[in-house]
């Protein structure tokens, strides 16, 4: 993965809001969990970390931005401080990895209360592959283990004094072995009083739902009672090849039978008055298509004060490139339809078009990740491809030209950035 530009980090688009590490103490507590995974330590003084201890300034120090992903499978995670819960996670081959780590930080808090007060945690988010070569190694992996380490051993010293604890209430003659009751001593004053601090994790196993991934150039898992659905490239490895009756193969070039899976399976929000006229969801769309057809016709035009009058005036003048390109006479008709009918005949909008039109069920399980998908057929909205699809949108970001760069983190910093969780829920309906 290469260096980030620093028009992203600079506005905090990419990298923000992770947990600043500065005091000694923790910095050595961190490189002893890294020594554990045969890594070098770093040199910094400081640097900063996401969720799972993953800190941009440590991969860039060591070259490598998989330090803790090495295979891209079993991610390897550093807990310090138990307010790394709060924190986003910004690199990761799997979408479902802040969500696992979620789980494990909230079902475990009195454990990692308690070990971090003298210990760094560490360990893996093990499954049941080492490597991923094709799509069935992906697909059998069914959930996941944290296996949990601490530098010190508190985790260990902790096990072996809960042993010593029942053998001392269960032995009568237990409490004469003088060698037994001073390894006590000396395990209490690591672990403190067990029986009051919960030192080991009670649950470190967890379901492995539906995610994307980073393997084969991007790929969508989604788990239904009874069947699994894998869209993705048909070049992938393993497409189509196996298990016809439990998993689904749909090529992610085929925006029809994409777009009927999602709606058949009841995660997409179809075009209704109800929510689409007080969103103002297909004005920002329209404005997101002639934006990307501006770039496009005048990739260095300064876009910095472009308002709405003088879009539109762009939009009369190039009135056959408008034409030429659909998208926007399409969401016009839309409009014009909605309001008149309350609805739109989805059916007779063209297959990737319907996804300018749709946005993932709020209530649903997988909404972020359906809006995800949905972004990857309308790339011409970044503002969805940034809030969804972070890996896409630092993918085009590349590829931008200078000037539309700096459009695109204006837009961002005032549109989404301004207020994230308002802009969520009127655009998107979501409320967390």
């Amino acid at each position: 993965m290469a260096k980030k530009p620093d028009l992203l980090r600079d506005n905090e688009l990419i990298y923000g809001r992770l947990l600043l590490v500065d005091e000694p103490h923790l910095i050595q507590r961190y490189n002893k969990a890294l020594a554990a995974f045969g890594l070098e330590p770093t040199k910094l003084k400081s640097f900063q970390i996401d969720r799972t201890g993953f800190s941009p300034e440590i991969a860039e120090e060591c070259g490598d931005y998989d330090y803790l992903d090495p295979n891209e499978v079993n991610r390897r995670f550093i807990i310090l401080t138990p307010s790394q819960i709060d924190l986003p996670v910004v690199h990761t081959a799997f979408s479902n990895t802040s969500q696992l780590m979620f789980e494990f930080m909230s079902k475990n808090r009195r454990a990692i209360d308690a070990l971090t007060i003298k210990d760094v945690i560490y360990g893996e988010i093990e499954d049941s592959v080492p490597k991923v070569n094709d799509i069935e190694d992906l697909l059998s992996i069914n959930q996941v283990e944290f296996k949990v380490l601490s530098a010190e051993d508190v985790l260990g010293k902790a096990a072996e004094l809960g042993k010593l604890v029942d053998r001392l209430k269960q032995e009568p003659d237990a409490w004469r072995d003088k060698a037994m009751l001073e390894r006590m001593v000396d395990l209490a004053k690591v672990c403190g009083d067990i029986r009051e601090n919960a030192l080991v994790p009670d649950q470190v196993i967890f379901r492995h739902n539906a995610y994307w991934t980073s393997h084969f150039g991007g790929l969508y898992v989604f788990v239904d009672p009874d069947m699994t659905t894998v869209i993705c490239d048909p070049a992938a490895p393993g497409f189509r090849r196996s298990r016809p009756w439990q998993v689904s193969y749909l090529s992610i070039n085929d925006a029809d039978k994409v777009f009927r899976f999602l709606a058949a399976t009841g995660r997409l929000d179809l075009p209704r008055a109800s929510w689409i006229e007080a969103s103002g969801y297909l004005e920002h769309r329209a404005e997101m298509v002639v934006r990307a057809l501006i770039r496009d016709a005048e990739p260095n035009r300064n876009l910095t004060d472009v308002d709405k009058v003088w879009l539109q005036t762009w939009i009369q003048r190039h009135a056959d490139l408008i034409a030429e390109d659909a998208n926007f006479p399409i969401l016009n008709a839309a409009k014009r339809e909605i309001a008149q009918f309350g609805h739109l005949k989805i059916e007779d909008v063209p297959p990737r078009q319907r996804f300018l039109v749709v946005r993932a069920r709020p209530d649903h399980p997988d909404a972020w990740l359906t809006n995800q998908l949905v972004s990857d057929f309308v790339p011409q909205d970044f503002v969805s491809r940034y809030v969804f699809n972070k890996p896409g949108f630092y993918k085009d970001f590349g590829g931008f030209s200078e000037a539309w760069r700096r459009h695109v983190v204006e837009v961002l910093k005032t549109t989404y950035l301004k207020d994230k969780a308002a802009f969520r829920a009127r655009l998107y309906g979501l409320t967390d």
